[in-house]
């Protein structure tokens, strides 16, 4: 994959953000990723600009070789484009599908002709805009596929990041011969973001564990993971998926009922380190299910 990032120069704005994505992917240990900038009206070879060099040293960047170049119409075809402000994505839409371009937060501020206090602040808008780039990256990136052997020890890790009682190497590798067990686990090359497990009896599944990476959070993971594991399960004539999760667990909350889940209950006490309650929830795949139960 080959990310572009675009302004008018190529001089400020996208050195700064093609410095600081190469380090954010570099820190995350993401590969196989192109990452370059270009500008719709650069003249090539101009040096970037002092500015941006110092404010990504501020980063720990060093964008001091960079050179500026236009954008070549031969990355028209396979690249996706991160875009300054809404008119350097209009100049490119008609050249390139609406699905590989995209604009950096809601557009990043021209600091060009200001002083270092407002390169400073600009490149502080495009690190924080990132993680919607990360997350656009990772979406196109991501692959969603069976738990395997070789996957073992990195979701073993991520358990030990994500829980106080974390599921062991040995019995994570004894539900690969479980046949009521049904483990995905979202993948970039060969590095594991997160997994999710449900076990199914008679139709019905229960949600053992759905965890994502600390690095990877809020990129769409765990929707991705969630959602492939209900068609998965619909397409074994499942009729529902229940699950638990810690009461004071707002965020994994809203994501569930965001995908359709509801309150059936709390489980007093479920939770150790620390001790809480759970809160029950249930996806019936249609409202008939409801009162179904398969094994009868």
């Amino acid at each position: 994959m080959k990310v572009v990032f675009v302004c008018t120069g190529n001089t400020c704005r996208s050195p700064l953000a093609e410095g600081l994505f190469k380090k954010m992917l570099s820190e995350k240990g993401i590969e196989g990723v192109e990452v370059t900038s270009a500008g719709l009206a650069a003249f090539s070879g101009d040096e970037v600009s002092a500015n941006s060099v110092e404010a990504a040293k501020k980063y720990g960047v060093d964008i001091s070789a960079h050179r500026a170049r236009s954008l070549s119409p031969y990355e028209l075809d396979d690249s996706i484009f991160f875009c300054m402000s809404a008119s350097h994505m209009a100049a490119l839409l008609p050249y390139v599908g609406k699905e590989r371009v995209f604009l950096i937060g809601s557009g990043i501020s021209d600091p060009y002709g200001g002083n270092q206090e407002i390169y400073d602040k600009c490149a502080e808008e495009i690190n924080t805009a990132l993680d919607g780039v990360l997350k656009a990256v990772i979406s196109k990136l991501i692959s969603i596929e069976p738990m395997k052997k070789e996957h073992i020890a990195q979701i073993a890790e991520i358990e030990r990041l994500c829980f106080s009682l974390p599921w062991s190497e040995t019995s994570l590798e004894d539900e690969l011969t479980n046949e009521n067990a049904h483990f995905l686990t979202a993948v970039i090359g060969e590095k594991v973001l997160g997994y999710i497990g449900i076990i199914e009896i008679c139709g019905e599944g229960d949600i053992t564990n759905i965890a994502v990476h600390p690095d990877f959070r809020r990129l769409g993971i765990a929707d991705a993971l969630l959602k492939s594991a209900e068609n998965d399960a619909k397409q074994r004539n499942s009729v529902s998926i229940t699950l638990e999760v810690r009461v004071s667990n707002e965020a994994a909350i809203a994501l569930y009922n965001t995908n359709g889940y509801k309150a059936q209950g709390i489980r007093k006490g479920f939770y150790d380190r620390p001790k809480e309650d759970a809160l029950i929830m249930t996806k019936f795949f249609t409202e008939e299910n409801k009162d179904e139960n398969t094994c009868n």
